[in-house]
């Protein structure tokens, strides 16, 4: 297991860390209880809230930087388009770029849609320093929802284009909308596109290069 990658053992459950994926949202530290706390070591102790807590705890990190090992899908497959930052992804998930021991974004996971990040197809908070601005609105609306909502999803990486979901999928509006419901969809991650979230092949235009 890489370095970048802490391991915190309980007596019910032991929870994981990946620096590589951690984009420092909060919620594990802003948690009301004794599982995570700063500058205390360790910083995690799964001991001190019971099993379901903890886990409860570990599943609200979006970016899948924390992990358990009993975690299992959610019933929906999700992307929030969040304001001025990630597409928030929760689901049964396959992400092609996911490093083996990365347990977390099985389930969860924060994707750049920016084009800045140096961890693609992963967030590395880039869009902060670089300008990225967009509210998160989408425009387009569902013609055929999905007559079922989970099941595994597929998230390819079209080479220096967007990413490409296969499997039923409702995405959500930062608003908090239920914007549109499919089975495939193609979302923009260079961030030039004029019809964000989904791709209007505005990468073709800028240059954008990711892989």
């Amino acid at each position: 297991m890489t370095d970048d990658v802490r391991h915190y053992e309980g007596t019910e459950v032991d929870v994981t860390w990946d620096k590589r994926l951690c984009i420092h949202v909060g919620e594990c530290g802003r948690a009301d209880n004794a599982l995570f706390e700063g500058g205390r070591k360790p910083w995690c102790s799964p001991d001190l809230v019971d099993a379901a807590t903890a886990q409860d705890v570990v599943e609200r990190c979006p970016s899948g930087s924390l992990a358990h090992e009993a975690e299992v899908a959610l019933d929906v497959n999700t992307v929030v388009v969040s304001n001025n930052g990630p597409l928030y992804v929760r689901g049964e998930l396959n992400i092609d770029g996911a490093a083996d021991d990365m347990p977390g974004v099985k389930f969860r996971a924060a994707l750049c849609r920016c084009g800045l990040s140096n961890n693609k197809p992963f967030c590395d908070n880039s869009h902060e320093t670089g300008g990225f601005r967009d509210r998160g609105a989408v425009g387009r609306t569902t013609t055929e929802p999905p007559e079922a909502h989970g099941g595994p999803l597929t998230i390819g990486r079209a080479k220096n284009g967007p990413l490409l979901l296969k499997g039923n999928v409702r995405i959500i509006a930062a608003s908090g909308r239920v914007a549109w419901e499919g089975t495939k969809c193609a979302l923009c991650r260079c961030g030039q596109s004029k019809n964000k979230p989904f791709c209007d092949a505005s990468h073709r235009a800028c240059g954008f290069e990711a892989e």
